[in-house]
């Protein structure tokens, strides 16, 4: 039994014998529980991608501050980087290194980066979905555990469109198909595994 199942049924019993002083004290040890219960998010996607980015992003950090993750235009997350959450201390975010470059190939990625240790995943994209972003999330999904598509780079996407199609530039269409390009992606990840 889970400790939700068993958090759940305590509350539901103290309920039926009209007991709700210890229900709210169930309720409210539980919830100060979850409190401090580790959290590790891991990171990842193809090297340049923007993953310190969104690392420094996600902490609400400048990347000058120096409790940031260091960025580059080369590859700089050489191994996995705990970054702690500056408000919430039990919420541990990892950046980990770029998959498929010669240091981290993508059939030796998975053991390197030890990535059964973390609880969720938040899967890093630019330009495009590629087969290395396939392979992370059918990777995780096998798990059993959950991860967030996050594209980047939409912004460096939108410019170079607007200069290449100058009169035809549509920028809610090229958002569309950006989108449309993810939901593909996923969705083919998602069908291989059924």
């Amino acid at each position: 039994m889970s400790l939700e199942s068993k958090v759940t049924e305590e509350i539901q019993t103290a309920l039926e014998n009209n007991d709700t002083h210890a229900a709210a004290l169930i309720t409210r040890m539980y919830l100060k529980d979850l409190d401090s219960i580790p959290l590790n998010i891991a990171v990842t996607g193809e090297s340049g991608s923007g993953k310190s980015t969104f690392v420094n992003a996600f902490r609400g950090i400048d990347h000058e501050d120096e409790r940031a993750a260091p960025t580059d235009v080369v590859e700089s997350t050489m191994e996995p980087e705990a970054y702690p959450h500056p408000i919430y201390p039990n919420v541990t975010v990892w950046d980990l290194p770029g998959i498929g470059t010669t240091k981290f190939p993508a059939h030796q990625y998975l053991k390197h980066v030890d990535f059964e240790k973390f609880d969720f995943f938040i899967i890093v994209s630019s330009d495009r979905f590629r087969e290395n972003d396939a392979k992370l999330a059918q990777e995780i999904m096998k798990m059993g555990k959950t991860f967030y598509f996050v594209r980047a780079k939409i912004d460096s996407n939108l410019l170079s469109a607007e200069k290449s199609q100058k009169k035809k530039y549509d920028k809610e269409k090229t958002l569309q198909k950006i989108k449309e390009n993810c939901i593909q992606g996923l969705l083919c990840v998602y069908c291989v595994l059924i």
